[in-house]
């Protein structure tokens, strides 16, 4: 039996377009990356004292500094910020093109199912990156530096590295920025029907346990910010659990609704 060249031509012509189309896709994100990271380099000393705003305040007024040991640490620490800042600055971009690739092979109801998730995806990122700046982090910096003051007749003093810092803060926004994203995977898993709203509501108790150990491996070792990541993490999982019972009652509803033409009878 002979192979026809022609109809493995055929089958590769198509994975060859979706290899282009993708290329294309991942240049342009790599592209807004880069020119968003051009922009956040000049401002990256902007940046960098927003980001450094929480452990001031930490601080008692006028007091406390941000040291670095490494002749070359703060050019890093600069780079690093702004490598950090055009990620989120270009994130719409890099999720519009992700979307262009993926969505001509959905279906129209695929489409309308997904596209709520990606919509929320940033804003549920925010807003756990919100909590960890605006509460999570002045509260767990106090806590550190009451560790300061006097200890067997010597002065214990807090001399943070900016690199160290850094890596901190970055620790606790992408912590918690990721873990609200727990709705979203819930969601998705229980829209494509891997798990159902029964099924999790049995395991709640080992859910729990798993929320445990998450927060206290992905956050920095202290109590605080281990509970400040836990209390959202379970009500998350708990609001996920009550928008599956609305999504099933509206679709008992419409299941139970007569057919239309049974309504208006017979022409």
């Amino acid at each position: 039996m002979a192979f026809r060249v022609d109809d493995i031509d055929e089958s590769q012509a198509p994975l060859l377009d979706h290899l282009v189309e993708l290329r294309t896709r991942l240049i342009r994100a790599i592209l807004a990356l880069a020119l968003a990271f051009g922009v956040c380099l000049y401002f990256a000393s902007d940046v960098l004292g927003f980001l450094i705003r929480p452990l001031t305040e930490a601080f008692p007024p006028g007091q406390g500094k941000l040291i670095y040991t490494k002749l070359y640490e703060a050019f890093f620490v600069e780079l690093k910020v702004a490598l950090f800042a055009a990620f989120f600055v270009s994130f719409p971009v890099i999720a519009n093109q992700m979307w262009a690739f993926v969505a001509p092979g959905l279906y129209a109801k695929e489409k309308k199912a997904f596209l709520p998730f990606l919509l929320w995806t940033p804003i549920l990122f925010t807003a756990g990156g919100a909590l960890a700046y605006y509460i999570v982090m002045p509260t767990a910096f106090r806590w550190m530096l009451g560790f300061q003051g006097q200890k067997g007749g010597l002065e214990v003093e807090a001399l943070p590295s900016a690199g160290d810092y850094l890596g901190l803060v970055m620790q606790f926004i992408l912590a918690f920025g990721i873990s609200f994203l727990l709705p979203v995977l819930l969601l998705l898993l229980n829209r494509a029907g891997i798990v159902s709203r029964q099924q999790l509501s049995g395991m709640r108790r080992y859910v729990i346990v798993a929320i445990t150990a998450i927060s206290a491996v992905i956050t920095p070792p202290d109590v605080i910010s281990q509970l400040m990541l836990l209390v959202p993490m379970w009500l998350l999982f708990e609001s996920s659990l009550l928008i599956m019972w609305f999504g099933e009652q509206k679709e008992t509803k419409a299941a139970e609704l007569p057919p239309t033409n049974d309504l208006m009878g017979p022409l």
